[in-house]
């Protein structure tokens, strides 16, 4: 049964809706900002779990020249096979009636429920008439294979007797052939025999006779046969020789070089002795000087970099008129210019999606992120009318362009300063933990974060809660030692959570603003190491969790942040599971124009990208730029 149906424009304005069921939660809203606003029109379906009650599955279709979304929503566990009809219906009847100045459609109801009524009568029709069928092709099948199973039976009793039948009788031959022969010649041919073999098995229902080898092996004794036990003490005997020969010339044994400055290898690496765990930035050993916080971080000087990508973008604008950019090379060949008044078919622009899915597959983008965005793009084209002198090469561009800037604009604003100072003022630290696979630079980039942190007058501490990998704990305290920072740490092999936990509490009694917990790199797949971050999190509530990635990944990006996702959710211990809140892109300066994985981690997750690093150095770290990365795709 049909729950809910609303027609609404792609501005937002309600034309008409109608419960059939009382509705828990709000699932139209949270398909506007999951899948429309975000640019996946793509898929086909959208799931909503409410707070409380059964999930709702949602279809939806649109009317590209008038602007108008038809949703219909309905329980999950139901498999409604009329809706797919119901929405092209009602789509039809209601652009007929619909016009630009009205905003109310009451007598609509009567042709809709007329239209859902005739719906559900031909869905029961024809799934009525599908049983029979399907049970006479089942009683069919039943009776092949039984039939089958008869022949088969009988054909094994035919082959059985012929093969009684024929070893008999070439038993009988063989030993009128030996009484004919004599017996004169007790031992063969071993090659005879092993032949006589292979035809005698070939007439016994192919089965193999391995008496024939045994007795080929047995006829001749390999060479090198068993050592007499005199012959073996004195092979030992020379053995024994040539070893205290070899001792005698052997000099003394290569010992480990010591560098100037290290460690000894029987100390220990272990720091939990400690009274607090808090170790000052004068505390460590590592020799590393404290740098000038005087140089600031590109973070803050994102504004003039925005300004002079706009004006490159301008220059490459006019430059475009030119030599032509991507997709009006795609376009070159489309035999269609759409002018006037006509609307634009999937036939006009799949020339170019076709082409912008290699281009995108090329830039790094995954695939299965590629396909959808173009479906995407796809959708929000087909039924729209182009102005007059419109090409079809400028519309797909806007849309694609449109596309991308949507699916990169972060849904909710994450302001890292902001939200620390509303923390400072309840008298909590704001708490960041970094997760994320191995080797991807989470404790280089977390300290050009620590940084930052403090050039904006926060105060800052560092938790090393990787207790796993050797030297994660020496890696923070140089970059706490530069940075004048404190870190807590607690050693190797101690429980992440709880080294998490303890350093939040001294975090509290020292005033601390902002506390960054470094995590320990495990793959998706790592289930212990998986279930270990997420008692972490849910033990200890983080105020933001980020993950970083590469921006050298491309499809293995769509399953990290999936898997991810999917564990702390199945870990969870309450129903509202913390996810991954924001995204830091590292190597961003190795890539070139391969941006894709920014757009693929982006959509997978619908987390923003916070901090893009690219660069060796504390102030390499930057927001991103939405546009361009645009003009990196489409170049």
């Amino acid at each position: 049964m049909l729950d809910s149906f609303c027609i609404f424009t792609k501005g937002g304005a309600l034309l008409w809706t109608i419960q059939l069921a009382a509705l828990r939660g709000d699932p139209v809203n949270a398909l506007i900002r999951t899948c429309l606003l975000e640019e996946r029109l793509g898929e086909s379906s959208f799931s909503y779990t409410p707070p409380s009650g059964s999930a709702y599955t949602m279809k939806w279709t649109l009317h590209n020249g008038l602007g108008l979304v038809f949703v219909a929503v309905y329980q999950r566990a139901l498999k409604l096979l009329y809706v797919d009809e119901l929405l092209e219906r009602v789509k039809q009847e209601f652009s007929q009636q619909y016009k630009p100045d009205q905003f109310k459609y009451k007598a609509f109801e009567e042709s809709f429920r007329q239209m859902l009524k005739d719906a559900e009568n031909s869905a029961d029709m024809s799934k009525h008439s599908a049983q029979p069928a399907a049970r006479a092709k089942a009683y069919n099948r039943k009776q092949s294979t039984s039939g089958s199973g008869v022949r088969q039976a009988s054909k094994g009793e035919d082959d059985d007797a012929d093969s009684d039948s024929t070893t008999s009788g070439s038993s009988t031959d063989l030993q009128t052939a030996g009484k004919a022969n004599g017996a004169g010649e007790e031992r063969s041919n071993t090659t005879d025999q092993f032949a006589a073999s292979n035809s005698s098995a070939g007439e016994n229902n192919g089965a193999f006779d391995t008496s024939a080898i045994k007795n080929k092996l047995s006829v001749k004794r390999p060479p090198g046969g068993k050592m007499s036990k005199k012959a073996l003490m004195e092979r030992a005997k020379d053995d024994r020789k040539k070893s205290e020969a070899g001792d005698k010339t052997k000099g003394k044994p290569k010992e480990a070089r010591k560098w100037a400055g290290g460690r000894d290898k029987n100390e220990s690496l272990d720091y939990s002795e400690k009274s607090d765990g808090v170790r000052g930035a004068s505390d460590g050993d590592s020799g590393a000087e404290s740098i000038s916080m005087q140089q600031k971080s590109l973070v803050d000087m994102q504004e003039a970099v925005d300004s002079d990508d706009s004006e490159e973008e301008s220059t490459a604008n006019g430059a475009g008129s030119r030599t032509g950019g991507l997709l009006s090379s795609f376009v070159r060949n489309i035999g269609v210019n759409v002018m006037g008044t006509q609307s634009l078919s999937l036939e006009d622009i799949q020339p170019a999606l076709e082409g912008l899915k290699s281009k995108f597959i090329d830039r790094n983008v995954a695939e299965e992120i590629a396909s959808k965005l173009c479906e995407s793009v796809a959708t929000t084209l087909v039924g729209k009318k182009l102005g007059s002198f419109t090409r079809v090469s400028t519309a797909v561009r806007t849309a694609v362009e449109e596309a991308i800037t949507r699916i990169l604009t972060p849904k909710r604003s994450i302001d890292v300063l902001r939200e620390a100072q509303a923390a400072r003022s309840r008298g909590k630290p704001y708490v960041i933990v970094f997760v994320g696979v191995n080797g991807v630079g989470k404790s280089t980039n977390l300290a050009k974060i620590a940084y930052w942190l403090v050039q904006n007058k926060m105060k800052v501490q560092i938790a090393a809660c990787d207790t796993f990998r050797s030297g994660a704990v020496e890696q923070l305290r140089t970059h706490c030692n530069r940075l004048s920072i404190p870190l807590y740490e607690r050693g190797y092999e101690k429980d992440p959570a709880k080294v998490a936990y303890e350093a939040i509490k001294s975090a509290e009694r020292s005033n601390i603003d902002v506390l960054l917990v470094d995590t320990a790199g495990r793959m998706q797949d790592n289930e212990p190491l998986m279930r270990a971050l997420s008692n972490l999190i849910n033990l200890n509530e983080p105020d933001l969790t980020l993950f970083v990635g590469e921006a050298l990944v491309g499809n293995d990006a769509v399953d990290q942040l999936t898997k991810f996702n999917q564990r702390l959710a199945d870990l969870a211990r309450t129903p509202t599971a913390q996810m991954i809140q924001g995204l830091v892109l590292t190597k961003m300066d190795t890539i070139d124009d391969k941006v894709g994985a920014a757009l693929s981690m982006v959509y997978v997750s619908g987390a923003p990208i916070m901090f893009v690093g690219c660069g060796q150095t504390y102030v390499d770290l930057k927001k991103l730029n939405i546009k361009s990365v645009v003009r990196s795709l489409l170049k």
